[in-house]
């Protein structure tokens, strides 16, 4: 069983590795689902853990049908992670149908070369997750981050199952979203899945005493991986 958090920056990737994570997926930006963390970061997560990270390499929010420009920065961010050492990058595109586009992913996972490629939850809203599964199968992809096309993992409990059978251990399927403590187990039973994917993260407050209240969307807090969370997560995949 392997316990991987998602981690926006250092802080939450050095917590997620304190409270005992087997892997980070590092990315920027979790408020609109994440993008592709900045070089510094990157560098500097590499530099502090020793378990394995993974990149984001998503350009934008928003959708996943990308633009030539778009694929050839993502291009960049992989060579990027491939130089700095990171053992994985996690990609996803679409095409204007719904479906995998073979034609990008194919460039990307032979930019990642000996790198681990995950699929990312563009695998949630493509048109048909059956026809996706075998296309991400196909271009050599390592896992699959899913929470069955529902909003949280749990509720997308029965497709995961069946992704998993489909799978028939060709490719991991990657459980992730909304996904607590209380609920791996449960999960884990219904599913069959042998990876768990979580942020665990909680509320920061910042330390400033002065507040600009004129200034309201410049928001001083933030989330960040609480180490106390991944433990409980970690416990729970173990008895699980």
């Amino acid at each position: 069983m392997l316990l991987e958090i998602a981690c926006d920056g250092v802080g939450s990737a050095l917590a997620a590795a304190e409270g005992g994570a087997d892997r980070v997926e590092l990315f920027a930006n979790s408020e609109v689902g994440g993008t592709t963390p900045s070089a510094g970061t990157i560098a500097a997560a590499r530099a502090a853990l020793t378990i394995p990270l993974h990149v984001l390499i998503r350009p934008r929010a928003g959708d996943f049908l990308y633009s030539r420009a778009e694929c050839d920065a993502m291009l960049h961010d992989i060579e990027l992670s491939v130089r700095l050492g990171c053992e994985g990058v996690v990609i996803g595109a679409l095409d204007a149908a719904g479906d995998v586009d073979v034609a990008i992913c194919r460039e990307l996972v032979a930019a990642a070369g000996p790198l681990a490629v995950t699929f990312n939850r563009a695998f949630d809203v493509a048109r048909d997750q059956r026809e996706a599964l075998e296309a991400i199968i196909a271009l050599g992809c390592s896992r699959v981050l899913t929470s069955g096309g529902r909003a949280r993992a749990p509720e997308g409990a029965t497709v995961i199952a069946g992704l998993v059978r489909q799978a028939a251990g060709r490719v991991t399927i990657l459980a992730g979203a909304g996904i607590t403590a209380a609920q791996v187990a449960p999960l884990v039973a219904a599913t069959g899945v042998r990876e768990i994917h979580a942020s665990a993260s909680a509320s920061r407050i910042s330390a400033m005493h002065y507040r600009n209240a004129a200034v309201r969307r410049l928001d001083l807090d933030w989330r960040e991986t609480d180490s106390g969370l991944v433990r409980e997560l970690a416990a729970a995949l173990r008895e699980a």
